[in-house]
């Protein structure tokens, strides 16, 4: 005979169990993808060093071609990074996340751009969650009240609609999914299947994420966006592929 249907309701109802990190011992893979950051790589390795958490940080250069790649590889002789990798050519934003998950070794990863326009002091509240065992990754939204930079009207309109569309796909109800702090448990990060070169990275490890059945929790962060005079390189281009990216990672598995 079948399961009972009030004994079927019962277990499919029963909240999954927590698993807590043990914030003693967790170590932070910081991921960290870089092109064309010179004027700003040293005071977000500061920033990054500044935080308590146990971590490996890990640069990957994607081919810049104002210094960067030289200043990286004196950062690293001098102890500032733990494992760079230089891209033979340049590939995108997504491609370097990835490589620098394959080499992390991390309880939980988190992706750390090197504008300056995250703030590492955001990590405790980001990372809670996880070692409270409740969740399995935790994004940080710029829409939840956290501090912010006034910037483009538009641009918080595409967001606004590129996060809609992707929660309708995937059925989730998230604020910020182009948020850059995504915090994963290292072991589920380093199983997904990630193919995207550039900023599809974003869409692409949400559908992931949703099609694991992985716990996502939000909180707020800060956020200090920056003009295309100090070196914003996302444009509308890649907010129209945004939507090919989402239909393509939401609807496949």
């Amino acid at each position: 005979m079948g399961v009972p249907a009030l004994k079927r309701l019962t277990l499919a109802a029963r909240p999954r169990e927590l698993t807590p990190l043990d914030p003693a011992r967790m170590r932070l893979s910081v991921l960290i993808p870089v092109y064309n950051e010179r004027n700003t790589i040293e005071t977000i390795l500061d920033r990054v060093h500044a935080s308590p958490v146990r971590k490996e940080i890990i640069c990957v250069d994607d081919c810049s071609t104002d210094g960067t790649r030289e200043r990286l590889q004196e950062l690293q002789a001098a102890g500032f990074i733990d494992k760079l990798i230089l891209q033979p050519m340049n590939r995108g934003k997504g491609a370097a996340i990835r490589t620098a998950l394959a080499a992390s070794t991390g309880d939980v990863v988190i992706v750390q751009d090197a504008d300056l326009e995250y703030d590492p002091q955001d990590w405790p509240a980001l990372l809670q969650p996880i070692v409270d065992g409740k969740a399995d990754a935790c994004f940080g939204s710029r829409f939840l009240g956290g501090p912010h930079r006034v910037l483009y009207y538009w641009h918080s309109v595409g967001n606004t609609i590129l996060t809609t569309f992707c929660n309708m796909l995937v059925n989730l109800n998230l604020t910020d999914m182009e948020t850059c702090y995504k915090a994963v448990r290292g072991e589920l990060a380093r199983s997904l299947t990630l193919t995207s070169d550039r900023f599809g990275f974003e869409p692409e490890i949400t559908a992931r994420l949703a099609q694991r059945d992985a716990r996502i929790y939000e909180v707020p962060i800060s956020y200090a966006g920056r003009t295309y005079a100090e070196g914003k390189k996302i444009n509308w281009r890649d907010g129209v592929a945004a939507f090919w990216h989402m239909l393509r990672f939401g609807l496949t598995r």
